[in-house]
């Protein structure tokens, strides 16, 4: 206290530090009061609801033009789950009824089938195998650092479709 006794504020800041309403020390700590609610947990689910409903959605992929990169990915995973449920579908039939859906059984079924079905089943399953197989391969050479450019990806995406067409026909006239 001896500096401030020096420059003179001594009683006066002994006055403002001692005084009980320091309205510098109410400006400085403001006081505020909170007003909470006892809520049930059921309420919690509802509050929730009505804040989701308050956000902006955000913009969903229709917006957007369809690009080769993305939808060529979309197609890509429908048709692996395809193949794979065809391929696990039969093979559990084959477990449930191995005398109906053996070799024999399958082929004679298939040769009583006109001919325009017969084409249109060879080419239900080959054009997903062919894109699904080509675009692997795509991914492969992505894998080891190929065609990473924008340019890279439409080219290889453009000869997976071509090759898609082009197996699938060549598959389909087997």
């Amino acid at each position: 206290m001896l500096s401030a006794r020096a420059v003179g504020l001594g009683p006066a800041l002994r006055q403002a530090a001692l005084r009980p309403r320091n309205v510098a020390l109410r400006n400085i700590v403001a006081r505020r009061t909170i007003q909470t609610e006892s809520l049930p947990p059921s309420a919690a689910q509802e509050i929730l609801n009505k804040q989701r409903l308050l956000r902006p959605s955000s913009p969903h992929f229709t917006i957007y033009q369809p690009q080769l990169t993305w939808v060529a990915s979309i197609v890509n995973r429908g048709t692996g789950v395809g193949l794979s449920v065809l391929l696990y579908g039969f093979s559990l039939a084959y477990l449930v009824a191995p005398g109906t859906f053996d070799s024999a059984h399958v082929i004679e079924f298939v040769g009583s089938m006109p001919e325009a079905v017969k084409i249109a089943g060879k080419t239900i399953l080959a054009a997903p195998f062919a894109f699904h197989s080509l675009n692997g391969i795509r991914h492969l050479a992505w894998d080891m650092n190929k065609f990473m450019t924008v340019k890279g990806a439409y080219s290889t995406g453009y000869a997976v479709l071509a090759g898609t067409a082009v197996s699938t026909v060549a598959l389909v006239m087997m």
